[in-house]
């Protein structure tokens, strides 16, 4: 009888290891899903501001050019 108790308590703690265990996993996968979306998110905000800076750079030239033509 307490040779099945005990085999029961440690099938009962691999359990519990291999669930915590399968959570980190999880966790970690999670983290490094949203570290690489962060940086994709961290490029696409940098591709917009250099856009918008190359546009204005553009509209000043271009306003530039008129007045020197009037």
């Amino acid at each position: 009888m307490s040779l099945s108790i005990y085999s029961c308590r440690e099938t009962t703690e691999e359990k519990t290891e291999d669930a915590v265990e399968a959570m980190g996993e999880d966790i970690e996968s999670g983290a490094e899903e949203a570290g690489q979306e962060i940086e994709e998110a961290g490029e696409e905000v940098e591709n917009a501001a250099e856009n918008a800076e190359n546009e204005m750079e553009q509209e000043v030239e271009e306003e530039v050019h008129e007045t020197d033509d009037n």
